[in-house]
Parts: structure tokens; sequence; C-alpha cells
């Protein structure tokens, strides 16, 4: 009987992702709730099934905080500024990209709600043959603005401790008698032998001399 060569396993397929979570947010002042139903079909129709809906009134903090979702839309016909600003001020803890469906395309108003934190502002409606393309675009560009705003706030840690450590090193050379290099010298070693970063070590110098 001839032996048959031993068959490696299948590669492990890799697991599905997980389902886009969509926050879809009603203007209440809004007169025709058409506009809402035609996001609603046009998301279903780009494959996005995990949509809830729900207006923007005092209970949307609870409801973004239980939701979770990934991804905020706001149909509003008029871009209404409360309730821009209304789902702009639920998301501030937790950012996530907000895209705005509206008539309005008056250039004052798209610039207020691009300030207040919308991401995109899509003023010709949704057709389905685009949604995964505005979508995407909305994704791309958020987390573009959340790295330069990491990067920011990094630049600017970086800057407040130089002038603490710039600040110690002027402490240690008035009180001492001392010249920069041998300041900084004293800084490091006491970071070093107390296992503390530079900037926390010349912070404790301040502390005590000031």
């Amino acid at each position: 009987m001839t032996r048959r060569p031993p068959t490696s396993p299948a590669p492990a397929q890799p697991a599905a992702a997980r389902p886009l979570r969509i926050l879809l947010v009603r203007d209440p002042h809004d007169e025709d709730p058409l506009n809402v139903e035609t996001i609603r079909a046009g998301l279903a129709q780009a494959g996005f099934a995990e949509v809830h809906t729900v207006d923007a009134d005092l209970r949307l903090p609870d409801v973004i905080s239980a939701r979770q979702p990934d991804l905020v839309i706001i149909a509003s016909e008029s871009a209404a500024r409360d309730t821009i600003e209304h789902v702009c001020v639920s998301t501030q803890h937790a950012p996530r990209p907000i895209v705005l469906f509206t008539d309005n395309d008056d250039s004052a108003r798209i610039k207020a709600a691009l300030s207040a934190g919308i991401t995109a502002y899509i003023v010709d409606g949704l057709r389905a043959e685009r949604v995964k393309t505005v979508l995407d675009v909305a994704y791309a560009r958020f987390e573009l603005d959340q790295q330069l705003r990491a990067e920011l706030d990094a630049t600017k840690l970086k800057l407040a401790e130089r002038k603490i450590v710039e600040r110690a090193k002027g402490l240690l050379m008035q009180a001492r008698g001392i010249g920069e290099d041998e300041a900084y010298k004293r800084l490091r070693s006491m970071a070093m032998e107390r296992g503390i970063k530079l900037v926390e070590a010349a912070q404790r110098v301040i502390d005590v001399m000031v």
C-alpha cells in the first residue's frame, strides 16, 4: 500500500475584522426625517450593518459611552450650531471621526463646524456608491489630525521640561558658584542616583531652592 506524504495543516485564516460601529445622530430641529433614512439606506448598501440612530439631546453622552461608536455621523439639514457643538462636546474626551451631512453650504457655517471638531463636512448629500470613500477619507483625516496633535503635545512637553531643567541649572549656578556644564552634571548625577528622570531631578532642585 502506497503511503501518502503527510499533509501540512491549512494556514490559519485571519480573524474577520470587527464591523464598524456607527452612531447616526439626528438633528431634532430638522423637519424632514427622510434625510436620515436615506443615510441609513446608503450605509446599509455600502455594507455598514451596525448603525444606531439617536437624537442630539442630553442623552447623547450616555449613548456614546454605552455604544462606543467608531465613527459618528450627523444628519442636519441646516448644520445647526447647537447640534454640532453638542456632538463635538460629547466626544471630546474620546475623540473619533465625525462626519456631517447637510444641505447648508454657507462658508462661515462650514468653517465654524470644522473648528468645532467636525472631520468631514459633506454638502452634496449621501450617495450609496461613495459612502465608503467618504468614511475612508474621514478616517484618514482624523488619524492625521490625531498624529499631528500628539506630535504637538510632545513638542510642548519637551519645551516645558527644557525650561524646568534650565531653571534648575540657573539656581545651582547661582547658589554654588559653578558653571553651566557642572550644574548639568550635578542634575544628571542626581537623576541617575535616584533613578528618576532629569526633569524630575530638576523640579526637585527648584522645589528645594525656591
